[in-house]
């Protein structure tokens, strides 16, 4: 990790710490809802899916568009942390283009872009990732989906949950396919909080339920 980056978690850490930025267990009783994974899962190997995406290991260049954070944590329906969940996220870029041989959006790849990670929640169920802004992108010639980044979250003993967290304050959620079949209960769980302004923070809270 660089040393800028070193510099906003220990930010970010320490405002985490002040601001209760979780769910307590009384909170968490909603298992969130299911998504498609849509056609854009990864196919294409790569060697770097750390936390941060928005630099790919051996490269010396830095993704375009602009730098989030997401804090999440993986609870069970019961609301207790869930250490050692696999997280498994994907993400189109800045300009909404996944990079992926099934996409024909004609927007840019951004090869210092690493579009894809795979973690572990730590004791307290919680996982931490820098990365882009996602762009939207049209589904067809009537529907424009709107910026979002598809989980695939499991773990032993434990249904795998596929679902779908999108970003407060987006006009294209109304006109979203997708979205339009959740109740607006389900669109708000499925929904991630903005809870810093500097560096940009989102929290997301999955909920997995027992097999």
């Amino acid at each position: 990790m660089t040393k800028p980056n070193r510099r906003v978690f220990l930010k970010l850490g320490a405002a985490s710490g002040a601001a209760g930025l979780f769910l307590t267990p009384a909170q968490a009783t909603t298992l969130t809802p299911s998504e498609e994974a849509g056609p854009f899962y990864p196919v294409v190997a790569q060697k770097d899916k750390d936390l941060d995406l928005t630099r790919v290991a051996g490269q010396q260049g830095v993704a375009k568009g602009p730098v989030i954070i997401i804090e999440g944590q993986v609870l069970d329906t019961d609301g207790q942390p869930l250490e050692n969940a696999t997280i498994d996220l994907w993400q189109a870029n800045a300009a909404g283009r996944y990079a992926h041989p099934h996409d024909t959006n004609p927007a840019p790849l951004d090869p210092n872009f690493q579009g894809w990670a795979i973690l572990q929640s730590n004791k307290q169920g919680k996982f931490r990732i820098i990365t882009i802004y996602p762009g939207a992108y049209p589904a067809s010639e009537t529907w424009t989906r709107p910026p979002h980044i598809h989980f695939k979250v499991s773990r032993k003993e434990y249904i795998e949950l596929t679902t779908q967290m999108y970003f407060p304050d987006q006009n294209l959620h109304e006109a979203d396919h997708l979205l339009k079949r959740k109740s607006k209960e389900e669109a708000k769980l499925m929904t991630a909080s903005k809870i810093l302004v500097s560096p940009e923070t989102y929290t997301y809270t999955i909920v997995l339920q027992k097999a």
